[in-house]
């Protein structure tokens, strides 16, 4: 079985992982000309890190990461705790694996070096997909034309792939941006600050955890936005975000005063699809469900459509591909789709103006957590799981 997999980040590199598993031979195609260290944090849930363990890669991406014990939301003006949520041990004997915040670059790292070079064309555009009943093509910028039983586009949320399958309907701005810096753990020592929180005011939010071992304290601080670049490297105007966050807790300016260099991206995400799959060519991660990261999920769904993917074409023939990629859609799409609008309350949610609003949300969050461990965004970590279903409530 010949499979060719368009885009070369995490989802693409974990689908090619398990398109190997499977039995599959399988060409990665990048544009990029090389890996590059971008992005900062990323937080990986235990129904990712269970796709890590299946990949043979959990170890290695453990050994870079950090392991919060608990989830601390504060309030924005005092930095008061509203509630805290159990992570850590609890949570990994719960879910079966553990919940990691590591750097980007690092995991992307630990994934390429698990693909053997020769799998992977970088600096290699693709132009055209195309197929017939026996195949599927696609063209490079270069004019090849290469053959495979099977595409997955995995080429972010500005696909086009998908727009090549299903029309233009484009990369949606969800009228949010974000600044995020790393900052040196040791510079932040003298503040107490939680080990992992989130702080909620109105219109905006304020993230921080630790990623590489502890060394480094990632900070995310998303605000309402008329218009945003979707850029990993644009960087705020100098005091931008401390302008942003006037009048909030003393320890969440003195981070943002301390970040040195700090950037500024837009949020996109696209709308859902009643489908990602044409014949032999289907879509996965963010070109299929790109969703505003307010559950630490995007990355996780990935994770699982490339698990999925290889469950479902295990032990296929050519012939089979259509119907197996049908499958995978139909496990796939319905949970995908469930987290993606999630993620969007979440963010709604955050974002409630000080008020009855905000002190209902409040009272429903110090509900929950005196009534149940773990948080609500744990209902999705165990939705679609590729090892033994769970039923334990959460």
């Amino acid at each position: 079985m010949r499979a060719i997999v368009v885009g070369a980040g995490i989802g693409g590199l974990a689908a090619a992982l398990s398109l190997r598993r499977a039995g599959c031979e399988v060409t990665v195609l990048e544009r990029t000309p090389r890996f590059a260290e971008i992005g900062a944090g990323i937080q990986l849930a235990p129904n990712a890190t269970r796709v890590l363990r299946r990949l043979g890669l959990l170890d290695a991406v453990a050994a870079r990461a950090a392991r919060p014990s608990r989830l601390s939301f504060r309030t924005w003006s005092d930095g008061a705790e509203i509630c805290h949520y159990t992570l850590g041990r609890a949570a990994e004997n719960a879910f079966g694996a553990p919940y990691l915040q590591v750097h980007r670059a690092d995991l992307h790292r630990a994934l390429a070096a698990a693909v053997s070079p020769r799998t992977v064309r970088l600096d290699t555009a693709v132009v055209r997909i195309d197929q017939d009943d026996a195949s599927a093509h696609v063209t490079t910028e270069r004019g090849e034309r290469l053959a495979a039983d099977l595409v997955v586009a995995a080429d972010g949320v500005r696909s086009a792939a998908r727009e090549r399958l299903f029309g233009a309907d484009g990369a949606v701005f969800s009228h949010t941006a974000a600044y995020r810096a790393l900052l040196p753990a040791e510079a932040v020592a003298d503040l107490e600050l939680p080990e992992y929180g989130i702080w909620l005011g109105p219109g905006r939010h304020f993230v921080h955890y630790r990623v590489r071992g502890g060394e480094l304290l990632n900070v995310v601080a998303v605000v309402g936005a008329e218009s945003a670049r979707e850029s990993w490297t644009a960087r705020a105007e100098p005091g931008e975000q401390l302008r942003e966050f006037d009048g909030w807790d003393s320890r969440v300016l003195s981070l943002l005063e301390r970040a040195g260099q700090v950037f500024r991206y837009g949020i996109y995400t696209r709308a859902p699809l009643a489908r990602w799959n044409v014949g032999r060519v289907t879509l996965l991660g963010d070109s299929a469900h790109a969703m505003v990261p307010f559950q630490a999920q995007g990355a996780a769904q990935a994770f699982l459509d490339a698990a999925v993917l290889g469950d479902v074409l295990a032990g296929v023939t050519p012939a089979e591909v259509p119907d197996a990629l049908d499958r995978y859609v139909r496990r796939r799409l319905p949970t995908a789709t469930s987290v993606q609008a999630g993620s969007a309350r979440a963010g709604e949610d955050y974002h409630l103006p000080d008020g009855p609003e905000a002190q209902a949300r409040n009272a429903r969050m110090v509900a929950y957590a005196a009534d149940r461990q773990f948080g609500p965004h744990a209902v999705a970590w165990d939705l679609d799981a590729p090892d033994e279903p769970r039923t334990r409530p959460v």
